[in-house]
């Protein structure tokens, strides 16, 4: 069949985005497992119209291309957010567990190779693939994906390693997403675990829970202004950085500098009116991942998946069911087997097999249901952030090189 390439614009795609996103609260609503398994709104939404999209794709050879511009702006937003939430004493008493959970990833990183290669063999092909349906593609996402494919393409002989990459990052990211929520629902139920309603929440608001101040269109302006100014001095950063050899994303230094700000500025200017834990803040905070998650599901071109199916279906069931063993086994109990431990599984979820943004989402969803979990939510982005694409960069080449 001939294809069609239809490409829609930022405001095309950012309407579409908030349309898609209604859609998922209404599928929350009217579907009760939806909300019981805290499968975000986004989610709902996003994922019912990218299999949309495959319909139109296959009945018709339209494809849809989405130009997602205010999507990663949107993404630097959210984090810019969480660092403007987060207080001293928040990342003191993450000290530990960041370590704790720092580790243990490392070692998911070497066992998710591990079981992709062993896999691979038992289908009968070459190790490489193994490597791009284990940490390459899902820990890695759809950016290492890209990365790595010249090599395995042109030094191991992998034929197909770029759409092979891309496909087994958009499988892992639906996986991400619907996993998290069930994960964290059975070990709330099964261990009687809540959150504690005197922490304040450090991702958005609860769903019951009423507006503290008034939201105007001065507090609002406020945070955009004071949201453009951390993400001009990120900007600036992620230069230094860059000349003297690191290399972050802009998401990562906004965080940054939202995190020292936060720390600083109220304690200098005490008078200074300042967003951190606002409900102007958390309306933005919310607006920004929820279209981020949208936009990202919509623009999957699952077709890309469907030509590669067996194979792959296989690589990343085999994937995913590792990865919930993974968690119940270990990742819970090292956490410390409580309310945090539960919310940092649906987020290892959701950066395990998707992607950073994903793992927010999944426990943004836990927590605006079943309680505050601050300190997750600066330990999780931390090591997802810093550390997992260097140690991931290493160990991909370590079993490339075995």
């Amino acid at each position: 069949m001939e294809s069609t390439v239809h490409v829609l614009d930022n405001f095309t795609t950012l309407t579409i985005g908030i349309l898609i996103y209604f859609a998922g609260v209404f599928l929350s609503r009217k579907v009760g497992f939806l909300r019981s398994y805290n499968i975000p709104d986004a989610v709902s939404g996003g994922v019912v119209a990218s299999i949309l999209s495959l319909i139109l794709y296959f009945s018709t050879g339209v494809k849809l291309a989405f130009t997602l511009d205010i999507r990663d702006v949107l993404l630097v937003y959210f984090f810019t957010s969480i660092g403007l939430n987060a207080r001293l004493r928040d990342i003191v008493q993450g000290g530990k567990p960041l370590g704790i959970l720092l580790t243990i990833t490392i070692a998911y990183i070497f066992i998710q190779d591990i079981v992709g290669i062993a896999a691979a063999r038992y289908l009968d092909l070459p190790e490489a693939i193994g490597l791009i349906t284990g940490s390459i593609a899902l820990i890695g996402g759809h950016g290492t994906a890209i990365a790595w494919a010249p090599e395995l393409s042109d030094a191991h002989g992998v034929g197909g390693a770029l759409e092979i990459g891309i496909a087994s990052a958009t499988l892992g990211l639906v996986v991400a997403s619907l996993l998290g929520g069930p994960i964290a629902k059975y070990l709330l139920n099964k261990h009687k675990l809540s959150g504690d309603p005197s922490e304040e929440h450090l991702v958005g608001t609860a769903y019951n829970q009423e507006a503290e101040t008034q939201l105007t269109h001065i507090n609002f302006m406020g945070v955009i202004l004071v949201f453009h100014l951390c993400i001009m001095l990120g900007f600036g950063l992620k230069v230094l950085f860059a000349e003297l050899g690191v290399r972050f994303p802009l998401f990562v230094t906004c965080l940054i500098v939202g995190m020292v700000a936060t720390n600083t500025v109220p304690k200098l200017f005490p008078k200074m009116p300042w967003p951190a834990h606002t409900r102007a803040l958390s309306v933005l905070s919310d607006f920004s991942i929820s279209l981020f998650i949208v936009m990202s599901l919509i623009a999957m071109e699952l077709w890309s998946i469907a030509s590669l199916a067996g194979p792959m279906i296989i690589l990343i069931g085999v994937q995913a069911l590792m990865t919930v063993v993974f968690i119940y086994l270990v990742v819970f109990n090292a956490m410390g087997r409580d309310y945090q431990a539960a919310v940092i599984c649906a987020g290892f979820a959701g950066f395990s097999l998707g992607s950073t943004p994903t793992a927010i989402a999944n426990m943004s969803a836990v927590t605006k249901s079943h309680g505050p979990a601050p300190a997750a939510f600066i330990i999780l982005p931390l090591v997802c952030a810093f550390f997992v694409s260097i140690s991931n960069a290493f160990i991909i080449q370590f079993f490339l090189g075995s």
